[in-house]
């Protein structure tokens, strides 16, 4: 039995098989920067395993102390409802399981470099920040807290140097995409560059990118994919959430 905490990326899933295939490489990532951590890959949906089959499956193989991780940006409905249900779930039918659940991974100074990265990969360069606007478009999502946390993050990013940062949303949320990029042109920006705050591609990742391409950006960086930041930002929440309490699940019902 390993008395050693495995780590569980929990992801969303999606139909798109570039979703999936993105986040093995993450994990595959954090693997690579830590040999000796068992690293461990689920989703909530439309991909396997799902979050009950990897913890079944980890405590066959005498896994008793878990982290589990969500892969998202933001602690909107995911992180607070199907997350910790699916938990809970779980650790009510596998006897001394012990789960802790680490934090989302943003908002994160990391997350911001990993943004950087993909925008000078994309051909933007130091000397372009003074002259560049850029649009954080995320994929959008009905919390309010989770909203607030996009906007805190463009207005943090505008200080390091870009001319202008502004939020935008593929969906649940406005402006769109398009509409940011449309307004900042409309405002007098010469350049616009669209930075996707999203970890892998799927459909609303393709939203930000046709509407970005409709409305004439200049620039539209790739997702953040397994950016070695983000690699080292799901190893530091890992080795938060290790040293932590076991989460306290939502109790189940009949």
């Amino acid at each position: 039995m390993s008395t050693a905490p495995a780590l569980l990326v929990i992801a969303h899933g999606s139909r798109d098989p570039r979703h999936a295939a993105t986040v093995h490489a993450l994990t595959g990532r954090v693997r690579a920067l830590r040999p000796g951590l068992r690293v461990e890959t689920a989703f909530l949906d439309f991909n396997t395993p799902s979050v009950g089959q990897a913890l079944s499956s980890l405590y066959l193989s005498g896994v008793r102390e878990v982290v589990a991780l969500p892969l998202l940006l933001t602690r909107a409905f995911h992180a607070k409802s199907d997350i910790p249900a699916a938990l809970a779930e779980s650790t009510a039918r596998l006897p001394g399981l012990s789960v802790r659940v680490a934090d989302v991974l943003g908002p994160s100074p990391l997350l911001v470099s990993a943004l950087e990265r993909r925008l000078a990969e994309a051909g933007l360069t130091p000397a372009d920040r003074a002259t560049t606007a850029v649009v954080l478009a995320s994929a959008g999502s009905t919390d309010p807290e989770a909203i607030a946390v996009i906007a805190e993050i463009a207005r943090e990013w505008r200080h390091t140097g870009w001319c202008a940062v502004r939020p935008a949303f593929a969906s649940a949320a406005l402006p769109r995409t398009e509409d940011a990029v449309r307004a900042l042109r409309a405002e007098g920006f010469a350049r616009v560059a669209v930075a996707p705050y999203v970890i892998a591609p799927g459909r609303l990742p393709d939203r930000i990118v046709a509407g970005a391409e409709a409305a004439g950006a200049d620039v539209v960086a790739d997702v953040l994919g397994p950016a070695p930041e983000l690699a080292r930002l799901l190893l530091r929440r890992f080795d938060a959430a290790a040293v932590s309490a076991p989460a306290r699940l939502p109790a189940l019902t009949a």
